[in-house]
């Protein structure tokens, strides 16, 4: 790396050089603005290429997953190239809804009942046109789980099903009650900690295709529940393999990084506001339960959460609630292979929270590192519409799972 920033400077000497004394373009009358502009350039492709383009940091608990992705999964070894003007924390999370295109799914949509007497709603991609898995009793099933307000309609949950389309997988899309347009039927919404729901899917999910493989994958607030399930359950679970992204892993820093003045008006105000616009939805549910009043007042998610999600979920205390939700305190019990990407600027994850020594004490996990990628962010490419570092993760990991995962239990 050295080497090549030297090299970048001898050329950018040589080239301002010659622009200055060969080429007249009507910029104070010389080439000086060329050789400006061009210094200038290869002087951030040099910090680029020193500072920005990392490898990924792979942290696993035991050899045999480690070998097993750098031989199935190399997206994880290889350097991460985030977008050369916009790699910062903020601007990729902040980008990226606007920024990627929304490949066009088409669902089927199915209501199921809970034991509570609610309901929950699962949007399907069959994938009935698979060349590569004609019977559908044996195609794979990705179980897909968006964040915190989040439905299938998220971008990076259509990326997620149009790369699942092209491995010839089906994938079943799990939306948290009352946020996919579907009448709540209970007093009760959801929660990270909270794992009834998810049980009751994967279930449901498996009942209908024993045969099939079976795997599932969280974004943010869905890879926090579906940690928290997997560190109940262990391994007597029906998924074979999971991933996760950028997951929260203490509930307690989250928060606090959230409430710092430049990502309290960035990120905390607006996903306050989209939390009550939920909830608020259903008031008439919830008016003898909780404040409403007072839950519509709330400033941070943090407020949010000790005025509703904490009430309506039976904790005593914000604290409590926190406690629970932290998915970092169930990693060491997760019984089946899981990949966490994360990204150590991420300000809705701090780095100094993500569990890397509780990583590296079970067999089963592996931790990647980025430098940068923000939250669900991971833009690569000049123009970033299509698909991203987080999406090559999911694609290879997935299919190295489905295809040869067998080699794990063998190593």
């Amino acid at each position: 790396m050295q080497r090549l920033a030297m090299d970048l400077r001898l050329l950018s000497r040589e080239l301002s050089l010659y622009l200055e004394h060969q080429v007249r373009v009507g910029f104070f009358g010389s080439g000086v603005g060329l050789s400006l502009i061009l210094g200038f350039s290869v002087a951030y492709a040099c910090y680029y290429l020193s500072s920005i383009a990392k490898k990924p940091q792979l942290v696993t608990g035991g050899e045999s997953f480690s070998r097993f992705l750098q031989d199935h999964c190399p997206v994880v070894t290889e350097t991460y190239y985030p977008t050369v003007w916009c790699w910062e924390s903020r601007g990729q999370t902040l980008l990226r809804p606007f920024i990627t295109s929304k490949p066009l799914v088409q669902y089927r949509n199915e209501l199921i009942k809970t034991a509570d007497g609610g309901q929950i709603s699962l949007d399907w991609f069959d994938n009935d046109n698979s060349t590569c898995y004609m019977d559908a009793s044996t195609r794979p099933t990705i179980l897909l789980l968006p964040g915190l307000t989040g439905t299938s309609k998220e971008s990076y949950i259509l990326h997620m099903i149009h790369l699942s389309e092209e491995l010839g997988y089906r994938c079943v899309v799990f939306n948290n009650r009352g946020v996919a347009g579907e009448n709540l039927l209970t007093p009760r919404t959801y929660c990270c900690a909270n794992t009834e729901d998810l049980e009751t899917v994967i279930h449901h999910v498996h009942s209908l295709y024993p045969s099939a493989p079976f795997l599932a994958a969280g974004v943010s607030m869905g890879g926090m529940l579906l940690l928290n399930y997997l560190g109940k359950i262990g391994p007597k679970t029906p998924l074979m393999a999971a991933a996760t992204f950028s997951v929260g892993w203490n509930t307690f820093a989250c928060s606090e990084s959230l409430e710092k003045p430049l990502n309290w008006l960035l990120f905390n105000y607006y996903l306050t506001t989209c939390l009550q616009s939920s909830v608020n939805k259903h008031r008439h549910m919830f008016v003898k339960q909780v404040d409403m009043d007072h839950v519509m007042k709330a400033k941070s998610i943090r407020e949010f959460d000790k005025r509703f999600t904490s009430v309506m979920f039976g904790y005593r205390t914000i604290d409590d609630y926190y406690t629970d939700a932290s998915p970092n305190r169930r990693l060491k019990s997760v019984g089946i292979p899981v990949l966490c990407l994360n990204s150590v600027d991420d300000v809705f994850s701090p780095s100094h929270a993500i569990p890397i020594e509780t990583a590296k004490q079970n067999p089963n996990v592996a931790l990647v590192l980025t430098s940068y990628g923000g939250h669900i962010g991971f833009l690569e490419g000049i123009w970033p519409r299509q698909s991203t570092y987080m999406d090559r993760v999911f694609k290879q990991f997935v299919q190295a799972m489905v295809e040869h995962g067998h080699e794990l239990s063998n190593m």
